[in-house]
């Protein structure tokens, strides 16, 4: 592993601030769920309609091309609650088992333009994701956690914000967990000092085949980064583990290991946590950079039409230069036009590519 990037004083520096809560101190009020009401609902069926009388496809479609008079400014406030506050909401109530998938796709769609920008989450340049079980196993190295039913110990994505959203729900388990990487991080501080600095050492994660030809397969990250105080926290212990296969990456030593056991014993304990029970028409949304995300193993419909489903978004910040959000080269794919996502049509045979 490399260097640190931080001064001594600053690796020992608990964070503060809304970033920073505990499992129980969330779940008492619901200031982090905006629950849509009508007028809300009449916005997005109305807003649906523009998309669709402007015919674009959904690559093109814009916050512009979705207008929410009152329920942009709704959204604008989660925004800077997942910049700047807890890193993360849900919005309850979206419609989807009505709108039918490729309706619901352009909805999310455009919610997320509101939100951020989005940008491609393989190296196909998808850039409106499927979540749910394609068989495949995370043994294989080209496979993702998202492509499988297994569970998913606390991990960050590899983007500013995460946005999901349920279309069917597995017949039984599945359940999101969240925790604050930040106080993940002062949990790391206080029981072992002794391993506070290799949170701040770069890393080696692999990239499962998601590279562009000519680049690594493996990507040197730091865990944790501060930025004027703030946290940004970057972590997926199989995609590190995994890495270990190739022999240009820096063996992992002992201490990060016994590091790596530590950051998720406390990312999973009850003290930390948040558990979630989404159910379908639930949007959930994410600070990658600030909170980690875990998902328990589930057993699936048998019936394809019943298995779990999950549309899922990477946004990049609003502010952020694109340069920034250019993912290994890879160009964004188009996907679908509005004006095929007719409601109630849940058998329209232009559908997405998974």
């Amino acid at each position: 592993m490399t260097g640190t990037t931080e001064s001594a004083e600053a690796l020992y520096a608990p964070c503060s601030g809304p970033s920073v809560w505990r499992g129980g101190d969330p779940a008492d009020h619901e200031e982090w769920i905006l629950r849509l009401s009508p007028r809300h609902l009449a916005e997005i069926d109305s807003a649906l309609s523009e998309a669709r009388r402007r015919d674009r496809t959904l690559l093109k479609l814009t916050a512009a091309d979705f207008p929410l008079p009152t329920l942009a400014g709704e959204l604008a406030r989660i925004a800077g609650t997942l910049e700047h506050g807890r890193g993360f909401a849900i919005v309850k109530g979206l419609p989807v088992e009505r709108l039918g998938e490729p309706a619901a796709s352009t909805v999310f769609w455009g919610l997320g333009q509101h939100l951020g920008r989005p940008v491609p989450q393989n190296a196909d340049g998808h850039m409106l994701g499927h979540v749910r079980d394609t068989g495949r196993s995370l043994t294989d190295a080209a496979t993702r956690g998202y492509q499988t039913r297994a569970a998913l110990p606390f991990h960050t994505d590899r983007t500013d914000l995460l946005a999901l959203l349920p279309l069917r729900a597995p017949r039984t388990g599945g359940l999101t967990s969240l925790v604050s990487s930040a106080a993940v991080h002062n949990a790391v501080l206080e029981l072992r000092p002794d391993l506070a600095g290799r949170l701040y050492r770069t890393y080696f994660f692999d990239r499962r085949e998601e590279h562009a030809p000519g680049e690594p397969p493996y990507a040197a990250v730091p865990l944790v980064a501060r930025q004027e105080g703030a946290l940004s926290m970057r972590y997926n212990r199989c995609y590190l583990e995994s890495a270990q296969r190739f022999p240009q990456v820096p063996r992992l030593e002992r201490a990060d290991l016994e590091l790596f056991d530590l950051i998720d014993d406390v990312a999973g304990s009850p003290e930390l946590r948040l558990d979630i029970d989404l159910q379908v028409g639930d949007l959930l949304l994410l600070n990658t950079r600030t909170v980690m995300h875990a998902r328990a193993e589930f057993e699936d419909h048998d019936r394809p039409a019943l298995k779990r489903h999950l549309l899922r978004l990477w946004l990049a910040l609003p502010h952020r230069p694109r340069t920034e959000d250019a993912r290994d080269g890879v160009t964004p794919r188009d996907v679908i036009r509005p004006r095929n996502a007719a409601p109630h049509d849940e058998t329209n045979p232009r559908r997405q590519p998974t």
